[in-house]
């Protein structure tokens, strides 16, 4: 698997197709530290202001929408995502 990056800028909302996207693939790192501080109870504010470097007080709809989709999308990589990573499928993108 080639070096992932660690801090990746992000969409407004993460994707929802229902196979693995390159987007996905990009944002492995971001799921990860968005389920570790779900798991830790942080703060959404927080979590979008460090994560996904959006200004929840500037931009309060903005970044609730980016938490919730990205957030979701995590957890979709836990329960169905993880699947594709293992077979090494993903989009055509």
């Amino acid at each position: 698997m080639p070096t992932l990056p660690l801090d990746p800028d992000v969409s407004n909302s993460a994707p929802s197709d229902l196979v693995l996207t390159s987007y996905d693939q990009e944002h492995l790192v971001t799921y990860l530290r968005l389920l570790d501080a779900d798991a830790e109870g942080t703060d959404w504010r927080e979590v979008a202001r460090i994560v996904l470097h959006i200004d929840p007080d500037l931009e309060p709809d903005h970044a609730r929408e980016a938490f919730d989709s990205h957030l979701a999308r995590a957890k979709w990589m836990t329960e169905h995502g993880y699947r594709h990573l293992l077979r090494g499928i993903g989009s055509s993108e």
